[in-house]
């Protein structure tokens, strides 16, 4: 008789799951079937009109900037996409004049 028609099962007549095993159960996780809802965050740009996207100002572009030189996306920045196209125009602009950095060396 060959292992794929035993009598034992898929794990050899084991109690638990093989994919269960060794894992710590997740202690942050919500109640299962519910998701994570968190204040919806809103465009600064939108919501101050006054605020201008410039290129030539890296100390309000570095707000949109990972510590390892990555553009922010915008489900965390909480841009709008307009403006969101903007920032990254302007910060592609800022490191194509040397004012902002490409990446961040170690």
């Amino acid at each position: 008789m060959n292992g794929r028609n035993s009598d034992m099962g898929r794990n050899g007549g084991a109690d638990y799951d093989d994919r269960d095993f060794g894992r710590t159960p997740d202690l942050n996780a919500d109640a299962p079937g519910r998701r994570r809802t968190g204040r919806k965050r809103v465009c600064r740009y939108c919501a101050d009109k006054a605020l201008v996207i410039d290129y030539k100002d890296p100390q309000a572009l570095k707000y949109f900037i990972s510590e390892r030189g990555k553009v922010v996306p915008r489900r965390i920045s909480g841009n709008c996409a307009r403006h969101q196209r903007k920032v990254t125009l302007s910060i592609k602009r800022a490191r194509n004049i040397a004012l902002l950095p490409f990446t961040v060396t170690a």
